[in-house]
């Protein structure tokens, strides 16, 4: 081929030769510009108009591209059969030197075989690091991945070993804390954490959820069993974050801003979540912001609800929701009373029963479920479960009214709790459930079920009794005069104590409970007792003897809460000043701890 051909104005041209046209020039005239081509190729050559005929340009010879395989082979049979003397004669013939506009310019080739060899080579090394690199990064990643906590954070370990151990030692009497099974731990460390699942179990907004949605349903069924309720009748959902969430999600469900609710008083046992005020007005809690709220009391005499004056306010006020359950009350809720009050003022009644569901699923106390329209627990506490919340509900058709003939029933009149409440629960307030909490729950419900959990919760009710009994005989002074079920509130005004004081007192010796305010015979807050409750200390082995041991602790703490007092006073900043240097507190302590380490902890060894 011959591109030499071109426009008049151009003084260069470039053309290509193959190998027969520059053989067949090269035996033609002796000053030919073209030379022999001694292999098989194609030759360029650059020409100028201008020329110098004494000094002809060489063609320079190329390897087409298509050749190169065959070059490659070739190249490998003549470096096998060729002498040095050979491979010295190709070397120097890989130069050639042209002149272009009178200038000596050299054209290096590259062998092929050279070529094909290094680009064989480079692509090798860059495959081999690659291939490190990636090595590298997977490996960075199974470090990060699977670390100890020990290694991973030995701060965060640190501290909660400490804690670990604060809990060994101590002796556990808050009434809403408990200590649950390893195999609750083993479930609320799991996997399962991972996993995200926002929805209802067959509706999630998320793929992948299969395995997710056998334990939801799973847990619920085992929610159903744990309590006798039939699934025709009642519904739950596993999926709130604590109590207070359950709550506020029945609010949502049912309420509209502004309707309004009514509850037992918090200084009379309620719980902030059924809505609460401040003496100043000021409002608390979400209950009482969204929604308006007016509680009902306990009668300051004796302690006990007074349901004359709660059905009277609830007639004047009529709220959408009436609520019965509270966090420290010791007595036994009357569910029947609290029906006929609610049926009266056309109101839905709610149980919160969070202290008290672990007794009520063992038969221990009365069941709110056939009075009640929705229940409402958390699924700690005496359920002895993880950290969460729950809801019942009702569904189906509502029950024919006292005093309306069977022959008016209208059978299309039916609880409408479940898509409300559930749609409440998500998008309204929450993202995706907790997986793990709720497989942990199963595990808790699962354990509910069992004649094992009955003598359990049998126990926590023999051993609050027996605390109860313990104190009474030493002249203390109980709210109510006893208890019903884990709990007892123990008044400390005549003693001359706070509970503040006497908290910090018992902190310090570790022992843990907390402080209630109490209604004094005129109606107003006292901050003068503290809630003590057996669960936690009862899932560690304790018995009845055992905790009239922890009556001589509380009283000794009493002594020494009343010693620094008198020399310090009752204001909590040079109170606590005295508390620091006490030999007592000291001994309290190691007293306490050394009778404490005696019971296994469950869920750990230690």
């Amino acid at each position: 081929m011959d591109f030499t051909q071109s426009q008049q104005s151009n003084s260069l041209s470039l053309g290509f030769l193959s190998h027969s046209s520059a053989v067949t020039a090269s035996n033609g005239s002796k000053n030919d510009r073209s030379s022999k081509i001694v292999d098989d190729s194609i030759a360029f050559q650059i020409e100028s108009r201008i020329q110098d005929l004494a000094n002809p340009v060489p063609s320079i010879p190329l390897q087409l591209m298509d050749q190169q395989t065959e070059n490659h082979h070739n190249c490998k049979e003549e470096n096998s059969n060729e002498d040095k003397e050979s491979k010295k004669d190709e070397e120097e013939k890989e130069v050639e030197e042209f002149r272009f506009w009178g200038h000596s310019m050299c054209f290096k080739r590259k062998r092929d075989c050279d070529s094909v060899s290094s680009t064989s080579s480079s692509s090798a090394k860059s495959r081999r690091a690659s291939s490190n690199e990636l090595e590298l990064r997977r490996n960075a990643v199974r470090a990060w991945g699977n670390q100890s906590l020990r290694v991973a954070d030995s701060d965060v370990f640190e501290i909660m070993e400490k804690e670990k151990m604060r809990q060994y030692k101590g002796i556990e009497l808050i009434a809403s804390e408990n200590f649950v099974c390893k195999a609750v731990m083993e479930a609320l460390g799991s996997h399962l954490t991972n996993k995200y699942s926002e929805g209802m179990p067959r509706s999630r907004y998320y793929g992948g959820n299969q395995y997710i949605d056998e334990i939801e349903i799973l847990c619920c069924e085992r929610a159903l069993a744990a309590f006798g309720l039939d699934s025709e009748s009642w519904g739950v959902n596993v999926q709130p974050y604590s109590c207070t969430s359950a709550n506020f999600a029945v609010y949502t469900g049912l309420l509209l801003p502004g309707d309004r609710i009514m509850g037992l008083d918090t200084p009379s046992g309620g719980n902030t979540s059924h809505g609460c005020y401040l003496p100043n007005g000021r409002k608390v809690s979400g209950a009482s912001i969204f929604f308006e709220s007016l509680s009902y009391k306990v009668n300051p005499q004796t302690g006990y609800i007074d349901y004359d004056k709660l059905e009277e306010k609830a007639v004047d006020f009529r709220p959408k929701i009436l609520i019965c359950g509270g966090s420290s009350y010791p007595r036994e809720w009357d569910y029947a009373r609290f029906r006929q009050i609610a049926d009266k003022c056309g109101a839905v009644l709610l149980c919160d029963m969070a202290q008290i569901s672990g007794l009520i699923a063992a038969k221990e106390c009365i069941s709110p479920f056939e009075y009640c329209d929705i229940v409402t627990s958390t699924t700690h506490k005496s359920l002895r479960g993880p950290r969460g919340g729950i809801i019942f509900y009702r569904k189906g058709p509502k029950p024919r009214k006292r005093g309306m003939p069977s022959n008016q029933v209208d059978g299309s009149d039916r609880y409408d709790f479940e898509e409300k409440i559930n749609f409440a629960v998500f998008p309204a307030l929450q993202g995706g459930p907790h997986n793990n909490h709720i497989a942990a729950l199963a595990i808790a419900l699962k354990q509910v079920a069992t004649p094992e959990y009955k003598a359990y919760m049998q126990q926590v009710k023999k051993n609050a009794q027996a605390l109860a009994s313990a104190l009474l005989r030493r002249n203390c002074r109980l709210v109510t005069g006893g208890t019903d079920n884990h709990l007892l509130l123990w008044d400390l005004r005549n003693l001359g104590l706070t509970g503040k004081n006497f908290e910090k007192v018992c902190e310090l010796g570790h022992i843990t409970l907390n402080k209630v305010t109490i209604f004094d015979d005129n109606g107003n807050l006292t901050p003068g007792g503290v809630r003590i409750g057996t669960p936690a200390m009862t899932s560690r082995g304790c018995l009845e003897a055992d905790f009239e041991t922890m009556a001589d602790f509380l009283l000794r703490a009493v002594q020494i809460a009343s010693s620094v007092q008198r020399e310090h006073g009752k204001v909590p900043k040079p109170f606590l000043k005295g508390l620091e240097s006490s030999k007592e507190i000291v001994e309290l302590r190691t007293r306490v701890e050394s009778f404490a380490s005696q019971f296994a902890m469950p869920g750990f060894d230690m």
